[in-house]
C-alpha cells in the first residue's frame, strides 16, 4: 500500500459531470482501463462491457478516456460518450478524458503504478488494464493485448 493509500481515496470527474468515488465500490473487484477511441484496442470496448454485464454483482469497469498516446482520443466528453453508447452501448462508469502519464498525471494513475503488483512502471499505451480486488489493493496489471475475457483477468473475478 505505497503512501499508505488505497483505491478508495481517489476519484475521478465522470464523463457526463458526476464523481466517480472510488469509496463507493468497497468490497467490489474494479477493473480500470485507460482508453481511446481511434486505437486498434478500441474493439475491447464490446467486451469490457460484456464483463460489466455478466459480473454486475462481483465487478466494476471503468473506463478512463485519455488522449495521451498516439492521439487517439482526440474528441471532447460529449463525442467520447456518444462514440462508446452509439457503438459499443457502455453503461459502465467513464471518466473525463484523464492524463494518465506523464507530466500532470492524474494522481490515481500515479498510484497505480508505483504499487508492488505493477512492475512495468509507467503505463505505455491505451487500454492498458488494472485489476483491484475487493480489498482496494491492486492484484494485477495487464498490457492492451491482453483481452477482457482473458483467462487471467476471469480467474482474479471469480
Amino acid at each position: 500500500m505505497a503512501n499508505g493509500k488505497k483505491i478508495y481515496d481517489f476519484k475521478l470527474d465522470e464523463i457526463s459531470g458526476e464523481v466517480i468515488d472510488f469509496a463507493n465500490f468497497k468490497n467490489k473487484n474494479i477493473l480500470i482501463v485507460n482508453t481511446a477511441s481511434a486505437c486498434g484496442y478500441t474493439s475491447q470496448y464490446e467486451q469490457l462491457q460484456a464483463l460489466s454485464d455478466e459480473f454486475k454483482d462481483d465487478l466494476i469497469v471503468v473506463g478512463v478516456p485519455s488522449n495521451d498516446f498516439g492521439q487517439q482520443e482526440p474528441g471532447d466528453e460529449n463525442e467520447i460518450r456518444a462514440f462508446c453508447t452509439t457503438n459499443f452501448h457502455i453503461d459502465f462508469p467513464l471518466s473525463r478524458k484523464t492524463k494518465v502519464s506523464g507530466e500532470e498525471v492524474h494522481p490515481m494513475f500515479e498510484w497505480l503504478v508505483d504499487q508492488p503488483a505493477n512492475n512495468i512502471g509507467e503505463i505505455s499505451w491505451n487500454f492498458h488494464k488494472f485489476f483491484i480486488g475487493k480489498d482496494g489493493e491492486l492484484l494485477a496489471h495487464f498490457s492492451s493485448a491482453t483481452d477482457p475475457y482473458s483467462d487471467a483477468i476471469l480467474d482474479l473475478i471469480h
